[in-house]
């Protein structure tokens, strides 16, 4: 039986996200799926999606509403990947007793404003020319390791390279073994 795989979106969800399909193609033939859009978990109903408007409703409260509904849905360890806001909630929810075999978090900027740390299995992966990630000062007092990947921003998350990386990191992991690669007979 496969594992389950929860993955989170990114403060975008379902509407700015073609790129979450790459991961879906690589990685639903060895997880049990569950994709959640961020935005539905923290109950927005934004009319003008501009970034300023959605960063601010998960500011606002939609962060601890979709941490909230998170715990009410996932009562089973799992693995989770997720992405930026998604990491972060999946973050907070781990503090908050969500149970996490692991968490992939790609860009969880918001995570720099906390004091402490989820006692979970993580990876953090984020783009050296992200103006919002945590500096190595917050990292070193909270013991936290981040994977920084230089030439590349917030939304490194989108990049082919990076969704590859990602998905090979997981499969590892869970799998414990690299996993085969079919190579073109000419």
């Amino acid at each position: 039986m496969a594992e389950k795989l929860v993955i989170v979106s990114d403060m975008w969800g379902a509407k700015k996200g073609l790129w979450i399909t790459s991961y879906l193609g690589y990685l639903q033939q060895y997880f049990d799926i569950t994709f959640y859009d961020s935005q539905q978990l923290a109950n927005l109903d934004i009319l003008i999606q501009t970034e300023e408007n959605v960063h601010n409703a998960f500011l606002e409260g939609g962060t601890d509403t979709a941490v909230s509904h998170l715990l009410k849905k996932e009562t089973e360890a799992c693995y989770y990947l997720a992405f930026s806001t998604g990491a972060t909630i999946v973050w907070e929810a781990a503090k908050r007793g969500l149970p996490v075999k692991s968490l992939y978090g790609v860009s969880p900027t918001r995570i720099r404003k906390k004091n402490e740390r989820p006692n979970i299995p993580y990876t953090l992966v984020y783009g050296a020319n992200d103006e919002f990630r945590p500096s190595e000062e917050w990292a070193n007092k909270l013991g936290v390791e981040m994977n920084v990947l230089p030439n590349y921003g917030h939304t490194l998350y989108t990049d082919e390279k990076i969704i590859k990386k990602v998905c090979m990191d997981l499969l590892q992991e869970v799998t414990q073994i690299a996993p085969q690669v079919k190579k073109k007979v000419v």
